[in-house]
Order: C-alpha cells, then sequence, then structure tokens
C-alpha cells in the first residue's frame, strides 16, 4: 500500500510560477507516476507522467512547454513545476502512482489532491 501526498498548490495570478510536491510513502516509490487534474464540473484529466527511473516523461498536449514533471526517487518525492499559468489551470491537482500512462485507470494509488486557482 501507498500514500500519497501533495502539496504546494495555492493562489498565483495569470502568468505565475508553482511548483508541486507529492511524496510518497510505503512498500516502494519503483512505479511510474502521474499529475492529474479536475477542475469544477469537468472530468478528471491527464497531465503529465513519468516512468519509476525518470528516463521518459509525457504530457498532454496543453501542457507542453509550460509543465514539467521530475521525480527524486531517493527522496520518494514527484515533482510538477508549472510556469506561464492560465486561468484555465484552476484545478484541484492529483499525483497517482501505477503503470504509465494517460489514462486514469492505470493508476492505482492516489493522494487526495491539492488546489491550484489562478487568478486572471
Amino acid at each position: 500500500q501507498l500514500q500519497l501526498v501533495e502539496s504546494g498548490g495555492g493562489l498565483v495570478q495569470a502568468g505565475g510560477s508553482l511548483r508541486l510536491a507529492c511524496v510518497v510513502s510505503g512498500r516502494t516509490f519503483m512505479y511510474a507516476m502521474g499529475w492529474f487534474r479536475q477542475a469544477p464540473g469537468k472530468d478528471r484529466e491527464f497531465v503529465a507522467a513519468i516512468t519509476w527511473n525518470g528516463g521518459s516523461t509525457t504530457y498532454a498536449d496543453s501542457m507542453k512547454g509550460r509543465f514539467t514533471i521530475s521525480r527524486d526517487n531517493a527522496k520518494n518525492t514527484l515533482y510538477l513545476q508549472m510556469n506561464s499559468l492560465k486561468p484555465e489551470d484552476t484545478a484541484v491537482y492529483y499525483c497517482a502512482a501505477g503503470s504509465m500512462s494517460t489514462t486514469s485507470q492505470a493508476y492505482k494509488y492516489w493522494g487526495q489532491g491539492t488546489q491550484v486557482t489562478v487568478s486572471s
């Protein structure tokens, strides 16, 4: 069993930056990791994913060039650096552990989420 705890969310103006972190505890950190987000009234959507060793990453098209996913396996921590934030990035952001995929069904373990609000 894994426990995932996100942090780093908050209120930021459009054009600003935030860095989210997800600390993982439990059996092992050697899973692929992903970030997803869910805005009010919308389905959960894929943001970015990274393989267990950090060797490969993938992003949703709307995040490419603005968001960077990374991990520090020595610290059991996953990161999401978000730059050039837009109001439409406002959502609850979730980290997840599982198999490398852009679909939420591939991820077995989820955090509780952290709110990101981007003001215009």
